[in-house]
This record gives C-alpha cells, sequence and structure tokens, in this order.
C-alpha cells in the first residue's frame, strides 16, 4: 500500500504538465508511469527527480541505452524494489534485452551478492592492485 497519495487531477497543475509533457516527449510514449504520478505529490521533487533521470538514462553518453536499463535492474534487484525491477525489467526488454540475457543478469546479481556476502564476512583485505592510486 503506497504512503502517499497521487494529486487527483495532476496535469491541472501546470508544473506538473510540464514535466508530464517533457516525459512524453522525451520518451516519445504517452504513457505515464506510476512513479511520476506518486512523485507529483512534490513539485519540486517531481522536477528535480525528471531531471536527473533524463540526464542520465535519456541522455546519449558512453554506455549506451540497454547497458543502462540492465545496470539500473540490477541495482534495483539489489535494493530490492519491486517497483523498479518490473520497470527496468519492460523497458530493457523494449531496448531489446532477450529472456537469455535476462536471465544472465539474474545469475550476475546473484553471483555478486553471494561473493559480496563472503567476502564482507571474511573481511578480505583488498589487493593493493586494485586500489586507485591518488597520485
Amino acid at each position: 500500500m503506497a504512503t502517499i497519495s497521487p494529486p487527483a487531477d495532476p496535469e491541472s497543475n501546470p508544473r506538473i504538465k510540464a514535466v508530464f509533457d517533457d516525459i512524453r516527449a522525451t520518451r516519445k510514449s504517452d504513457f505515464i508511469n506510476n512513479i511520476w504520478h506518486y512523485l507529483a505529490f512534490d513539485e519540486d521533487l517531481l522536477e528535480r527527480t525528471w531531471q536527473e533521470v533524463k540526464a542520465v538514462m535519456a541522455t546519449p553518453s558512453d554506455l549506451d541505452p540497454l547497458t543502462k536499463e540492465i545496470i539500473y535492474l540490477a541495482v534495483s534487484i539489489i535494493n530490492n524494489c519491486e517497483y523498479c525491477v518490473h520497470s527496468h525489467s519492460a523497458a530493457a526488454r523494449a531496448k531489446g534485452m532477450t529472456a537469455s540475457q535476462h536471465a544472465e543478469v539474474l545469475k550476475i546479481v546473484s553471483l555478486a551478492a553471494k561473493t559480496n556476502h563472503l567476502s564482507n564476512a571474511m573481511q578480505v583485505p583488498v589487493d593493493p592492485e586494485f586500489l586507485v592510486s591518488q597520485d
């Protein structure tokens, strides 16, 4: 159950409508997913969050869009965010992730979680070769 309620008519607020219109234009879709409706309870939070998401996820960079979605999916799994796991699984599939790739992502996330727990439990010292020099 949600901890807040989204505004009943969010697009009656010009600031919210502007963000929703930008989401539609950026994504080339009329669909506004629930996260944005719920964030619309606070215009400042909605605007800032969308600007950050747009800058990182929708702006061309050294990582291709599918890789960005797969990373977001992996972090969402680790952070146990059901909403984001579903959202970014769908986004990754829309950007070309195959069932085989999805399975591989799950194997990697599972393995990383296991070895992270083992390393932390044993307090394994970091190899000096892995440390970045501050020079």
